[in-house]
């Protein structure tokens, strides 16, 4: 059976059918998750050490030689990604305050909003993309997770982060982008891992996920991931075609809530105990969003990717 030939035929699917499976698996079968060992420790408990390492390996596929592309890339997106999510969190606080409306607070907006999966950003940028914009993913990498959330909940006045816990999410990018450009066959065995980990990510982040939990986010859990496709994807393709001076799928690909935001919440209410009361709600709000994101940004962005192609293949034509 051609299973990764077959997962490669949709958008992002080395990820987002992965997810799935393990989101149903969670769903009606539970117990088989939950029997201990090695099989709960990888497949249900792994979740931040897949985090991870996932963020381990993308550090090292940066070279310090060849760092231009990669590095504009991946600081364009990660800029434009932050200051939309961030933007809407803000406006929503200051129109309607903390509690926010229709069940949605900006710190959960935030949370979710300024996080971009970076393991379904590089199914994309494989199949939609190029090498530097797979490089990317080095800086990129920023956002997958609580590093930025921190920052922009600490700088707004929304809450208030420890600066060891803003470093804590960064080490496994900086030790990772070390070894690689000390050793190149490092890196290669690091970028390699990328493969690996993506399937298993997806499995492990599903499976920590219910459909149950998502429909009890209900409208809020489906607006926040309505938001985030518009504002943190379709927003950002538009505006960093732009500054490509071209259409780029890749600003579209940014448009998803990152697997680990879901455990966000918890975290930035770990720094800050007088957002714990927003925890449970938020927690279901972004794991719908993450669920609707990464079964709508890989569409969205093969869309933007075949539009680009037809423009691209009819200004040749005319050019001859």
């Amino acid at each position: 059976m051609k299973l990764c030939a077959t997962m490669r035929k949709f958008p992002g699917g080395m990820m987002v059918i992965p997810l799935v499976i393990g989101c149903l698996v969670n769903t009606f079968i539970p117990q088989v998750l939950q029997i201990g060992g090695f099989t709960t420790a990888l497949f249900k408990g792994g979740q931040a050490t897949l985090v991870g390492l996932f963020i381990f390996c993308s550090g090292a596929t940066i070279s310090f030689k060849e760092v231009g592309l990669p590095l504009y890339k991946g600081i364009i997106l990660t800029v434009l990604k932050f200051a939309f999510g961030f933007a809407v969190g803000a406006l929503l606080n200051m129109f309607f305050g903390p509690a926010g409306i229709l069940g949605l607070t900006p710190f959960a907006v935030i949370g979710a909003l300024t996080n971009s999966n970076g393991a379904i950003y590089t199914a994309l940028a494989k199949e939609f993309g190029d090498e530097t914009d797979m490089g990317a993913i080095a800086v990129l990498s920023l956002n997958d997770g609580p590093f930025l959330t921190m920052i922009a909940m600490g700088a707004s006045g929304l809450a208030d982060i420890p600066v060891i816990d803003i470093v804590a999410a960064i080490v496994p990018l900086i030790v990772g982008m070390i070894l690689g450009n000390l050793d190149g066959e490092f890196r290669t065995l690091l970028s390699n891992g990328l493969n690996m980990v993506l399937p298993v990510n997806g499995f492990v982040f599903g499976a920590n996920m219910s459909l149950f939990t998502i429909i009890n986010a209900g409208v809020p859990g489906l607006i926040m991931g309505l938001l985030c496709v518009f504002f943190t994807g379709v927003c950002v393709y538009w505006v960093y075609s732009i500054i490509r001076k071209k259409p780029d799928p890749m600003g579209m690909a940014v448009g998803t809530v990152a697997g680990n935001a879901v455990a966000t919440p918890a975290a930035v209410a770990m720094a800050d105990t007088s957002l714990q009361p927003y925890v449970e709600a938020a927690t279901a709000q972004t794991a719908a969003a993450m669920v609707i994101t990464a079964l709508l940004t890989p569409v969205m962005t093969g869309f933007f990717a075949k539009r680009a192609a037809k423009k691209l293949a009819k200004k040749e034509a005319e050019a001859k």
